[in-house]
C-alpha cells in the first residue's frame, strides 16, 4: 500500500475522530435552537439544522441568525445551529446526518463531493470572499526564513491548511500530508490555541480566518506575511460559501429556498448597515464565545472580508488542484458541485445580478 493510499485512509479516520469530537462539544456547549413561528414559506421541513463557524468570515450566518432574518423566512420551519471550528469537522456532521447544510470553506466542500462521488452535497450560495492570511513573528520576513518553523491551520486538508501549503510549494519549501518537511505544519490547532501557542513562543504563526489573524496581530504582536488576497485575481476568492445534503435539498427545496432568500436578505442588510452588522456579529460572537471582540480586532477583521452571495466558482478549481498538489486529494471532476438555480432565482426576483457556476452546476 503506498505512502499517499495510506495517509488518505489516515485522514479519514482523524478527520472522523476530530468531527465526533467537535459536534459533541457543539452539541454540549456550542449549540442553539430556535423555534420560529412567521409564515415566510419554511414548508416542506419541520427543522433545518445549520453548521458554521464563530468567525468574521460568517458574517452571513451571524448575521442571519442574530437579526432573525433567517427565522423570518424559515417561518413554522425550527433553525437549529451548530458551531464548528473548521470545515472538515462540518462535512463529517453531514456525512453522519447531524446537519442539513453548512457555511464553510472550499477544500472541506470538494473533499465532501469527491468522497461520496458527487452524491453527498451542493454549493448553493456564496457567502464571503477574503480575509485569511498568513501572520507570522515580526523578524520573519521571507518565506526562506520559515524553513525549521511551526506554522499552525484550523485543520488538515481545510481551506487555510491547503492555502499555507500551496503558497509554501510556490516558495521552494516542502511539505508533507503529516506535517513535516521544511516547515512544520501543526494542522487540527484550534484557533483559540493558536493564539495561545503565538503568545507563548511555541509557534512562529499560523494561516487564519478573520478575526483570528487580526488577533494575533494586534493581541500577540504578529505581522502579515501573506495576505491571501494578493494570491488571487483582482484579490477575489472563495472563503466561505453554503453548502446542502443533496438528501435535504431533494426532499426539502422550499426549506432550502427559505434559508437561501434569508441569506440574501442578510447580505443586503450587512451592504446597507456595515456598521450594525458589525455590532450584530460581535453580539452573535459573544453568544458563542462568552465574550465579544476588541473594536479595534472586529473593525481590522472587517475591513479583510467581502460579503457576497457569488460563490466565485471560478476559483473553486483552483482550490481544489492546490489540494492535490499537497497530496490531500485526489484528481476530482467537480461538474456537479454547485446547484445555483435557486438562488438565482431569488437573486433576479430581488433585482440582484444571477451569479455563475463556472461550468460546474448541475445543469
Amino acid at each position: 500500500m503506498s505512502f499517499a493510499v495510506r495517509f488518505r485512509i489516515r485522514l479519514r479516520s482523524a478527520l472522523g475522530l476530530v468531527a465526533a469530537l467537535a459536534l459533541a462539544g457543539s452539541l454540549a456547549a456550542c449549540s442553539t435552537t430556535s423555534a420560529t413561528t412567521g409564515s415566510g414559506g419554511g414548508k416542506g421541513g419541520a427543522e433545518l439544522r445549520l453548521g458554521f463557524f464563530a468567525n468574521v468570515t460568517h458574517a452571513t450566518p451571524l448575521v442571519g441568525v442574530e437579526k432573525g432574518f433567517f427565522a423570518k423566512e424559515l417561518g413554522s420551519t425550527r433553525l437549529k445551529t451548530q458551531v464548528f471550528n473548521a470545515g472538515p469537522a462540518a462535512v463529517e456532521a453531514i456525512f453522519a446526518g447531524a446537519i442539513d447544510a453548512a457555511y464553510l470553506g472550499p477544500n472541506p466542500a470538494i473533499n465532501a463531493f469527491a468522497r461520496s462521488k458527487g452524491k453527498a452535497i451542493r454549493i448553493i450560495a456564496g457567502a464571503t470572499s477574503g480575509g485569511a492570511s498568513l501572520v507570522v513573528r515580526p523578524g520573519i520576513t521571507s518565506a526562506a526564513q520559515l524553513r525549521g518553523k511551526k506554522i499552525a491551520t484550523p485543520q488538515l486538508g481545510g481551506t487555510q491548511d491547503v492555502a499555507l501549503r500551496s503558497w509554501l510549494a510556490s516558495q521552494g519549501l516542502k511539505t508533507d500530508p503529516s506535517g513535516k518537511g521544511d516547515v512544520e505544519i501543526l494542522a487540527n490547532t484550534q484557533n483559540a490555541q493558536t493564539l495561545q501557542l503565538f503568545q507563548a513562543g511555541r509557534i512562529d504563526g499560523g494561516w487564519l480566518p478573520e478575526p483570528w489573524a487580526s488577533r494575533l496581530v494586534l493581541e500577540a504582536g504578529a505581522k502579515v506575511l501573506v495576505d491571501e488576497r494578493t494570491l488571487w485575481p483582482q484579490g477575489r476568492f472563495v472563503t466561505t460559501h453554503l453548502i446542502v445534503s443533496t438528501k435535504f435539498l431533494t426532499a426539502h427545496p422550499e426549506t432550502v429556498a427559505a434559508l437561501l432568500r434569508g441569506q440574501v436578505a442578510a447580505n443586503d442588510w450587512i451592504a446597507k448597515h456595515p456598521a450594525e452588522a458589525k455590532a450584530a456579529v460581535n453580539a452573535q460572537l459573544q453568544k458563542l464565545a462568552g465574550k465579544p471582540l476588541k473594536p479595534e480586532v472586529l473593525d481590522r477583521a472587517w475591513s479583510n472580508i467581502e460579503v457576497t452571495n457569488d460563490p466565485l466558482a471560478s476559483t473553486l478549481a483552483t482550490s481544489a488542484r492546490h489540494a492535490e498538489q499537497a497530496g490531500l486529494l485526489e484528481h476530482t471532476d467537480l461538474k456537479g458541485i454547485y446547484d445555483l438555480a435557486p438562488l438565482n432565482a431569488i437573486l433576479t426576483k430581488t433585482g440582484h445580478p444571477a451569479v455563475s457556476d463556472a461550468g460546474l452546476g448541475t445543469e
